[in-house]
């Protein structure tokens, strides 16, 4: 049974640990953790490594439990700090949200609007400076999870395909793009009106780093319950086209002019029996400052198909 004096002293200790809690450290420790070494980690960090040692104790004394065990092959996570782990990347991105949200509210006259891949948010941008001269209207290249470059507070909104990593956002769906198999010229495909899944069932198809957007783009699981044939992983959009001319791999996009970018070597094919990518604009969840609204209104009025 929960008593009244209990209940004072469990708060008490709570109140304490929230106080001692430093989000910087632990930071650093999800750094220590994803390397197994400190020394790795250091690195990483550009820190002086028996600094980044120090920094771990001192986290240890925070917490009250010894997280890492500290061996000449590295160091491994204790059971405490398996524990710890599971919720320390949670914790830093509630903080990063909750001091975007705040940063929102106060500089309601800025808006940082990104894009990925050869998406167009222009027509938005454009109007926005019309109506607000006085606002800093700005964009940027989203290179990073589209989550974290929202969470983070670096934009305001992006323009992105699905599917997207895991994260709090508010999604504006605008129109969806057809996907097109990209081939080396002369290949057997390549002068092919268009093509079935069928035709490429069992050519390799370049792989993404995350899970969902690698389901996703290679069609994993087939309709018929089947497994995509893997290829070689390359995240940097370039290196995919590259892996497609040397004939390692074939590869899923969007179907555009531009879609095999400067690239005379490649044939884009549209692929006829899969679904097409649906384009949104993402934004933070939670109540969105005014220009952010507004945003979201002129993608829906001027960008959707």
């Amino acid at each position: 049974m929960i008593t009244a004096s209990k209940t004072c002293s469990a708060w008490e200790a709570y109140r304490g640990g929230m106080t001692e809690l430093d989000l910087r450290l632990l930071q650093y420790f999800t750094v220590v953790a994803r390397h197994g070494n400190v020394g790795r980690a250091a690195a990483e960090l550009r820190v002086a490594q028996p600094s980044l040692s120090r920094q771990m104790q001192r986290l240890e004394s925070q917490v009250g439990a010894r997280l890492l065990d500290r061996s000449a092959r590295g160091s491994a996570l204790t059971t405490a700090g398996k524990v710890l782990l599971s919720h320390a990347e949670e914790l830093l991105h509630a903080a990063e949200r909750a001091v975007a949200e705040a940063r929102a509210t106060t500089e309601p006259d800025r808006l940082v609007v990104g894009h990925t891949g050869n998406l167009v948010i222009t027509p938005v941008v454009r109007e926005l400076r019309r109506r607000h001269p006085d606002a800093d209207v700005r964009t940027v290249a989203v290179v990073e999870p589209v989550p974290d470059a929202l969470l983070t507070g670096r934009v305001d909104a992006v323009i992105a395909r699905l599917p997207l990593p895991d994260g709090p956002l508010c999604l504006d769906r605008l129109y969806d793009e057809p996907r097109a198999l990209v081939v080396p010229v002369g290949s057997r495909l390549a002068d092919q009106a268009s093509v079935t899944l069928a035709d490429f069932a069992d050519e390799p198809l370049a792989r993404y780093g995350d899970p969902a957007v690698d389901a996703w783009w290679r069609v994993d699981p087939r309709p018929d319950g089947s497994r995509a044939p893997d290829g070689p992983l390359a995240d940097a959009f370039g290196s995919k086209f590259e892996l497609v001319a040397a004939g390692e791999a074939l590869l899923v996009l969007p179907q555009r002019p531009t879609s095999t970018g400067f690239r005379d070597d490649l044939v884009a094919v549209p692929v006829d029996d899969i679904p097409p990518t649906p384009v949104v604009l993402a934004t933070r969840s939670g109540p969105p400052s005014p220009l952010v609204a507004e945003a979201r209104a002129l993608a829906r009025e001027l960008l959707v198909r």
